[in-house]
């Protein structure tokens, strides 16, 4: 079912345009696949600054030819046009269009070795403690959880390996981008709420500690010769600084 949502649907969603049975479909959706919470995500960065940024593009574009073809649309299956729907309309319509063109250009340049940091930031926003207050904390389920990251990226990771000061280990899973793993392991904390450690594969070498903040979170991030790893939450950088180090030590072992 999660396959078959159209960005269509997802935009009227996000503009609170569905019934209450539409929108049931799609938060169940939402809590099964979370690919579907990326593209939510996506789709809701039309409210950003746009045309502050596209501002010379806007004149080429062929917006009264896009409004022409969208006028012809049957009335009763076009959505009042706000900026996230025009945005869908727009990546479906203008294949080849000089906007098109070079928003996908602009997004794919930043697709690059840093964005998986985004893409996370991004998921990891939709958390709050109640997403994980009632999963299951066994060693059982984790090392079941935990073997399906071993095999997507070639680590051996045990619970006890991943265990941090005052927080709650509560998940273990996949996601996925672009046909590339992202292994997210979930802890609760009690004072700053939702914490992930996220991996991907990295060819780009060892690098020490760096610190960023996306979404009102911070993230320490690391590599080494074969993985990325980041660190996100509203803990301070300080402690997950720390946590990182702890960690490191582990794998390195």
């Amino acid at each position: 079912m999660n396959a078959k949502l159209s960005d269509e649907q997802l935009v009227a969603y996000l503009d609170d345009q569905l019934d209450t049975e539409q929108r049931a479909r799609i938060d169940a959706a939402i809590a099964e696949d979370p690919m579907i919470g990326l593209r939510l995500q996506w789709l809701d960065r039309s409210s950003l600054p746009f045309k502050d940024a596209f501002s010379q593009l806007s004149r080429q574009a062929p917006v009264d030819r896009l409004q022409a073809m969208l006028d012809t649309l049957p009335s009763p299956a076009r959505p009042p046009l706000s900026r996230r729907w025009f945005l869908a309309a727009a990546a479906g319509l203008v294949a080849g269009g000089v906007l098109a063109d070079r928003l996908f250009l602009g997004w794919q340049e930043s697709q690059q070795t840093s964005n998986w940091r985004g893409l996370v930031a991004d998921y990891m926003a939709l958390y709050v403690p109640q997403t994980l207050e009632h999963l299951p904390s066994d060693e059982t389920t984790q090392r079941a959880q935990l073997q399906t990251l071993d095999e997507h990226l070639g680590l051996k990771l045990a619970p006890g390996q991943l265990s941090l000061p005052r927080v709650e280990f509560k998940r273990a899973q996949i996601l996925e981008y672009d046909d590339v793993p992202i292994a997210q392991i979930t802890y609760l904390d009690p004072v700053h709420g939702p914490l992930a450690l996220c991996i991907t594969l990295s060819s780009s070498g060892s690098r020490h500690v760096a610190r960023e903040r996306r979404h009102g979170m911070n993230i320490v991030y690391w590599s080494d010769m074969h993985h990325a790893w980041m660190l996100i939450g509203h803990n301070p950088p300080a402690e997950l600084e720390a946590m990182a180090t702890t960690l490191r030590s582990r794998f390195s072992a």
